[in-house]
């Protein structure tokens, strides 16, 4: 009697000792997703804090383009006022955040082209910085959003797999929405309406 009272004593702190890794190892997990999608939110912070400094530098330049300048303020608001609560993300959450991006993304790629028009202010040293930082803005956006993607991947997987997946229901780990590409990405910009 001692010896199968020892032995269901020990399944039951194995078992306990077995769940609680598996826990703590989702934890983990998610709050690797958590710190991704902070990243990602820096980056396009990072973004957004350049576009008044840019705006500045080519509205000195270019007088005649105060619609692309208006268009790019708005969208800089815009994606600006939408954020992301990394405890409560869905997709629909993610959805609205990332077309927002994109938004401001279009309207800087017009003003981009926009400024082909005004050599003086492509040889600026201000707008040069600033075009130069925009770039390494848009490569950390890339970073981070691969980064959250990989984040997402090794979490989904560890909360989706059994055993693991007994606890992550349990415990309410629910699957991490992946980016995906906004629709208006899917089409290449009409680059000839800008110059007509």
């Amino acid at each position: 009697m001692k010896k199968g009272l020892i032995l269901i004593i020990a399944l039951v702190v194995v078992a306990i000792v077995w769940g609680v890794s598996i826990y703590n190892g989702l934890v983990t997990k998610q709050e690797g997703v958590e710190k991704a999608i902070g990243n990602v939110q820096t980056a396009f912070q990072k973004r957004a804090d350049l576009i008044p400094n840019l705006v500045a530098t080519v509205k000195n330049y270019a007088e005649y383009e105060a619609g692309t300048l208006t268009a790019v303020v708005e969208a800089r608001a815009k994606a600006t006022s939408v954020t992301l609560d990394p405890t409560n993300l869905t997709e629909e959450s993610l959805k609205t955040y990332m077309n927002a991006q994109s938004e401001l993304s279009g309207a800087l790629s017009r003003l981009l082209v926009t400024i082909e028009q005004y050599p003086d202010l492509k040889a600026n040293q201000n707008y040069l910085d600033l075009q130069s930082q925009l770039e390494g803005c848009e490569n950390g956006i890339a970073n981070a959003r691969r980064e959250w993607q990989e984040a997402v991947q090794t979490y989904n997987t560890a909360a989706r797999r059994f055993p693991a997946n007994i606890i992550a229901g349990m415990f309410g780990f629910e699957k991490a929405p992946y980016f995906e590409a906004s629709e208006a990405a899917q089409q290449a910009p009409d680059v000839k309406s800008l110059f007509e």
